[in-house]
This record gives structure tokens, sequence and C-alpha cells, in this order.
């Protein structure tokens, strides 16, 4: 009986090993240590997939708006570049809004979002995105300036 037991329990952990998927090995601590060149790469080759879709530019953009960081110039004309290959021109407007918001919670945004723009700006013109002060999205729609003294 205690035969028929461990065999049964070796073929199990190894039917379990075989059809259930693995545990990957890869945690933030990771990413941490990753370099800011390594980075910028990852998101530009990540971006310029040919077969990337809604769910993972929405994706990408989400895990770039949760990193203490601004986003560099070319990874965010790579995102502009996917957001037109997928016809989603309101996800790249709301994606310079992030960027804007974050350059914002800089003490030098008035160096920072200007630089920002300029380097992608030729890259807005031949995709005919409009900035979001362009829109009028950088006051809120009812804002009224007379309340806010």
């Amino acid at each position: 009986m205690a035969l028929l037991r461990s065999t049964s329990f070796r073929i199990l952990q190894r039917a379990s090993k075989i059809l259930l998927p693995q545990a990957r090995k890869i945690t933030h601590h990771d990413l941490e240590r990753e370099s800011i060149s390594d980075r910028i790469h990852r998101y530009e080759c990540f971006f310029c997939r040919r077969d990337i879709d809604g769910w993972d530019v929405r994706q990408a953009m989400n895990d770039l708006a949760g990193m203490d960081m601004i986003p560099d110039p070319r990874i965010i004309i790579s995102a502009l570049y996917a957001c037109r290959r997928i016809n989603e021109y309101s996800v790249a407007i709301r994606f310079l809004e992030m960027v804007r918001f974050k350059c914002t919670c800089t003490a030098e945004f008035d160096k920072l979002y200007p630089y920002i723009l300029q380097e992608i700006g030729p890259t807005l013109e031949e995709l005919g995105i409009e900035t979001p002060e362009v829109l009028g999205f950088h006051v809120p729609e009812l804002y009224l300036p007379e309340l806010t003294a």
C-alpha cells in the first residue's frame, strides 16, 4: 500500500509540473535595477510591436503612469505611433495629459514640459494629434477664475 501511495504521489507531482503553469520569477526589484536606457529601449520595442492591440497599449501606459518618472520623449513618440496604429486618438490625448500632469508635479514644469513638447512636436504634427492645451483640456470644464481668488 505504501508503494502505491508513493508511486501515485510521484505521478501526480510530475503531472502537475507538466500541466499547471509555472510561476514566473520576476519581481519589481528586478525592474527597479533596470537602467534607464534599458527601460527606454524596452518600452520603445513594446510600443513598436506590429501585433499590439488596445489593451496592451493601455496596460503599458498605465505602467508608465504608475512609475515615479516622467516618460522619455522617445517613449512618448513610440506610444503615439502605437495609438495611431490602433486608431485610438483619445488614448493618445489621455497619455499626453498624464505626461503633462507628471510634469506639473515637478519644480521645473516651466522647463520640462516645453522641452517634451518641442521633442515630440514633429511627431504630433505628422500624426495629426493635438496637445491637451490646444483642445482646452488644461483647465477644468466649469472653471471660473473669479471664484478661485
